[in-house]
């Protein structure tokens, strides 16, 4: 892409600064010469942009990473970040181009902020929507995926199995702070029924007493309750609706 194509559409002062760094050809090139992307950006213009506006472990959300230049170049400005794309280059050249920025490579900006490498990243998959377009939880979702979300939303912590107070094999997810996390859900008890375990009865209630009872405060995620206020208050369990009570609504 040329200067002149740059300033079109750019601002006055970054696209003066795209203009002279293509022009003067002090503008690294992108290094994935199979990879034609519309909109990549010279890595010393994506340089000043985050030097005005973060500072050194800040985090940069880029919701369509492209080529991988905003990632790239966070990176060796020591800023976190988060890279979104939906293309299939984002394994076959994202995914090679920032390896090779934590392994140190000298192109773009690394001579200018001294980057000799370091650091890493994780790539992680989108799976199933939690929630279809009528609000109820996708059938296709499975318990270990729930539990994930479930998880999340009770904690505001990730997710990484096995979690401390885990029961493999049971609805009791982990305990967080003191709290047991449990989720009934997709006949995780052994009854295989459409609704099978997942509502919170006297006979779950004793199920869960004899498979993984947690001493102190429980929450509960589960479709119904047939237990009364007093009785939870008694067992000291909080029960929560799914889905009316997930956050993703």
């Amino acid at each position: 892409m040329s200067g002149k194509e740059w300033s079109r559409q750019l601002g006055p002062r970054e696209s003066s600064l795209a203009s002279n760094q293509m022009e003067s050809g002090t503008c690294p090139p992108l290094g994935f010469s199979s990879f034609n992307h519309l909109y990549a950006k010279p890595a010393e213009l994506v340089r000043h942009v985050l030097s005005l506006c973060t500072n050194p472990g800040d985090l940069v959300l880029d919701s369509f990473l492209g080529s991988g230049t905003t990632a790239a170049v966070a990176h060796k400005m020591g800023r976190r970040w988060i890279g979104i794309e939906m293309g299939e280059h984002a394994v076959t050249h994202c995914l090679p181009r920032l390896q090779k920025v934590v392994d140190g490579e000298g192109g773009g900006i690394s001579a200018a902020v001294g980057w000799q490498g370091g650091g890493g990243f994780r790539l992680a998959r989108l799976g199933e929507a939690v929630f279809g377009a009528d609000g109820q939880i996708n059938p296709q979702v499975r318990f270990a995926a729930l539990a994930a979300f479930v998880w999340q939303q009770a904690t505001r912590s990730a997710y990484a199995s096995p979690l401390p107070g885990a029961v493999p094999g049971t609805p009791l997810l982990g305990v967080h702070e003191g709290q047991a996390v449990y989720l009934l859900y997709n006949g995780i008890l052994g009854d295989r029924r459409p609704a099978g375990g997942n509502v919170l009865t006297l006979a779950v209630l004793q199920a869960l007493k004899a498979a993984c009872w947690h001493a102190g405060p429980k929450l509960v995620y589960g479709e119904a309750c047939r237990l009364g206020p007093a009785r939870l208050a008694a067992e000291g369990l909080v029960f929560r609706q799914i889905p009316y009570e997930l956050g993703a609504r």
